[in-house]
């Protein structure tokens, strides 16, 4: 599976965004996906994560409520829909995807086999 992350950019504090993660060779078919993000001088960190079947979605608590991850298997892309976007969620945002995702490890990044190359985004105060 190879992933392609794009949708990143400049927007002013308040606006929105959407990610997106499309995903070539095998379907995701049974994949967990989730986004990543990583700021400068920090380590890459979980923001949101959605089973393969979409039952359950998962985010960390700074962007619950604002942030809203979603799956289109049948187009086999991914997506993360920011509103309401915050300086402190600069970073470059990374997909990420492992057919062996469940609720005990979706937040850990070691257990993701797939990785997309990052989009930045940019959060103007």
């Amino acid at each position: 599976v190879q992933l392609q992350a794009s949708g990143g950019g400049l927007v002013q504090a308040g606006g929105s965004l959407r990610l997106s993660c499309a995903a070539s060779g095998r379907t995701l078919g049974r994949y967990g996906m989730a986004w990543f993000r990583q700021a400068p001088g920090k380590e890459r960190a979980f923001v949101a994560a959605i089973t393969w079947n979409d039952a359950i979605t998962y985010y960390t608590d700074s962007v619950k409520g604002r942030f809203t991850i979603s799956r289109d298997n049948a187009k086999k892309t991914m997506y993360l829909q920011m509103n309401s976007l915050k300086p402190e969620d600069t970073a470059v945002y990374y997909c990420a995807g492992d057919n062996l995702i469940h609720s005990r490890n979706y937040y850990d990044a070691r257990v993701y086999a797939y990785w997309g190359q990052g989009t930045q985004v940019t959060v103007s105060s």
